[in-house]
């Protein structure tokens, strides 16, 4: 009986120690569960094999310029559902916005013929003016976000007619009980020089910043974030004075944005491309203050990252050190993945 007595306390000791595991357990499960991933990746020439007789640019066709054929694609398109799912690291991102795809059938046979069909992913694509036939797009798991809206964003030059870019991508969702506001980015290019091409990626920048500007006029505690590669850097004019978008230390002004990319130590990674013998951060990610205030949704603190695993590198015989594996080097195929890293950020939704 002594026994008895002395096993009881133990016992119940035991079972109060499980039932706190268990609780522990569960609300770790519960945050997990309420976090995702959203992340950019410019895919580098995601073209399909057919001739577009509305283009004057097929270069990526059978009897094109770079010779691509229904190999080729297949291999890429493996390549970047290798890459996505790698970047989710063990769970699949809920939100991913690219560029240098040319075409909805692209992202559609992405998430239809590789395994993110196992994940519901639904995508959101426009058609639009640029030259070459590439666009903006994004696809998205359906379980974890809803579309409320979304439409094109234009970009025109009024000193040029003629002048012909991508879109900006924007798209709202109901995140929980939060509205999620999306913008998907690919600025002109530095084609032809970084100077003469300047004014053109200032004129992106001051097209977003109207429209993100006429959201929060009517709902100033919106939540935003822009994704993109916006062929300029964080230190860059367009985005500095253009966006308004600043390092959170810097940040003075309820409107100005908050950059996430802007410090490489907290980045994993130096660099999202790399020209001659520097690396450079393209790709980005900027959110609103709103998401920074740890209510609702919210961005996780110290979650942004370059996405920079080996198998996204080459040796770099001419400029030492690493590269980045690509689909082509010039004219030559070379099989590999894209010529731009990935990038994310964690978000979670906090209940006040």
């Amino acid at each position: 009986m002594l026994f008895k007595l002395r096993f009881w306390p133990a016992f119940f000791k035991f079972i109060l120690t499980c039932l706190f595991l268990l609780f522990l357990f569960q609300e770790l499960i519960a945050q997990k569960s309420d976090s995702f991933r959203i992340a950019f990746y410019n895919v580098e020439n995601f073209f399909d094999t057919e001739i577009d007789s509305t283009r004057e640019y097929n270069a990526f066709t059978p009897d094109g310029e770079q010779s691509w054929n229904f190999y080729r694609y297949r291999k890429k398109r493996t390549n970047l559902f290798k890459t996505i799912i790698a970047a989710g690291e063990g769970n699949p991102i809920a939100l991913i916005g690219m560029c240098e795809i040319e075409n909805d059938k692209v992202l559609r046979d992405l998430i239809l013929s590789t395994p993110l069909k196992n994940f519901d992913y639904q995508y959101v694509n426009y058609p639009s003016p640029d030259r070459r036939g590439i666009d903006v797009g994004l696809i998205y798991q359906r379980s974890k976000m809803r579309l409320i809206a979304s439409e094109p964003i234009a970009l025109k030059d009024p000193e040029n007619e003629q002048f012909r870019s991508r879109d900006i991508l924007y798209a709202s969702f109901l995140v929980q009980t939060d509205t999620l506001h999306v913008y998907i980015n690919h600025w002109p290019s530095r084609w032809g020089g970084e100077l003469p091409t300047k004014r053109l990626r200032m004129l992106a920048a001051q097209t977003l910043r109207k429209h993100v500007d006429s959201i929060s006029l009517v709902h100033p505690e919106a939540k935003v974030i822009i994704m993109g590669d916006f062929n300029d850097k964080p230190t860059d004019a367009s985005i500095l004075k253009g966006l308004q978008a600043l390092a959170s230390e810097e940040v003075t002004e309820p409107h100005q944005l908050v950059n996430l990319f802007t410090n490489p130590a907290e980045l994993s990674f130096e660099g999202t491309l790399k020209h001659q013998y520097d690396w450079q951060i393209f790709d980005m990610i900027i959110v609103s203050q709103t998401l920074l205030k740890n209510t609702g949704l919210s961005v996780i603190k110290g979650s942004q990252r370059i996405f920079a695993p080996d198998f996204l590198f080459a040796d770099d015989e001419r400029y030492m050190g690493k590269k980045l594996f690509r689909t082509y080097v010039g004219p030559r195929y070379v099989g590999g993945f894209a010529d731009h890293l990935p990038v994310f950020v964690d978000l979670e939704f906090v209940n006040e």
